[in-house]
């Protein structure tokens, strides 16, 4: 299976967690706001590292099984 999420990052962008979980950018916001996805700015940028996205998701599935 191939993985929507790049491999040569280790930050990605809020439009490639957007496209990685199929979800607005409202919610992607929503998401980090809670703290329930974290992430840093550099600049004006908003970035959210890999290993916080792979978490997040990896906790969904815990909760869905």
């Amino acid at each position: 299976m191939n993985s929507p999420l790049p491999t040569s990052h280790q930050a990605l962008t809020v439009p490639e967690v957007m496209s990685a979980l199929r979800m607005s950018r409202f919610k992607v916001y929503d998401l980090i706001r809670s703290g329930t996805l974290p992430s840093f700015t550099e600049g004006r940028a908003r970035r959210i590292p890999l290993d916080a996205l792979r978490t997040y998701i990896h906790n969904k599935l815990e909760e869905a099984a």
